[in-house]
């Protein structure tokens, strides 16, 4: 099937997260490489990204701390300068190739308005606080397809998570590209991927990438091929 939409996560895949996790270290008075260490083992461990804060400060309550930093003038952002330099190459690409592109993550309200205001190259924006859905629901990846407005089979969805991203899209016959870069993207791959999810989700993505920048030239050789086969 020739891809007509992409669709991207926001995290790790189109915004570098190394400044807000290293907030989230000062506001729990721990050195960051030591919250990263922790976070890192976590993700290895196969547990939820949140288990981490719980180490530091046990009965840590994510959207409690979230309303804290905010009142404290010190809330989560991210600039255009936190975007990963192939992000907006990418997007534009790809619009160029007079698909679709879509922005779709687990993020907050308040990253979403961020992501608006960066006006980026896209057709479509979407966050689990909006939709009222999160991954790795099946409801998430539902409204992905009801925004692209085609088949699931011609869309391409590109996470850094094989447990949150690509399993569920897969699941739903959306076609895949895993980015190896952030926490999840290196640590949750190979043998310990395998060993957490029970299989080689990896092997089933259309693309496996270290970055977006060759991403617009893969989906135009894949439509090419496809159409002329």
């Amino acid at each position: 099937m020739t891809i007509r939409a992409v669709f991207f996560d926001v995290g790790e895949v189109l915004v570098d997260e190394t400044t807000e996790y290293g907030t989230w270290a000062d506001w729990l008075g721990v050195p960051r490489h030591t919250f990263s260490a922790v976070f890192g083992a976590v993700i290895a461990r196969g547990l939820d990204y949140r288990e981490a804060f719980q180490v530091f400060r046990p009965g840590f309550d994510l959207e409690t701390e979230r309303r804290r930093r905010a009142e404290a003038g010190q809330p989560e952002t991210f600039t255009d300068d936190d975007l990963h330099p192939d992000t907006r190459p990418c997007l534009a690409a790809l619009r160029d190739q007079g698909l679709t592109v879509g922005v779709a993550g687990n993020q907050t309200a308040r990253a979403e308005s961020i992501l608006r205001s960066l006006d980026l190259p896209i057709d479509v924006l979407g966050t689990s606080d909006s939709w009222g859905a999160t991954k790795p629901s099946t409801a998430f990846f539902e409204r992905v397809i009801a925004e692209a407005s085609v088949p699931a089979e011609h869309i391409l969805y590109v996470g850094d998570r094989l447990d949150n991203d690509i399993r569920p899209a897969i699941e739903l016959r959306i076609n895949t590209a895993v980015i190896r870069r952030g926490p999840w993207g290196h640590i949750l791959r190979g043998d310990t991927a395998t060993t957490i999810l029970g299989s080689d989700v990896e092997a089933s993505c259309l693309f496996q990438l270290d970055s977006l920048a060759p991403l617009a030239d893969l989906v135009a050789t894949h439509n090419t091929q496809t159409t002329t086969t």
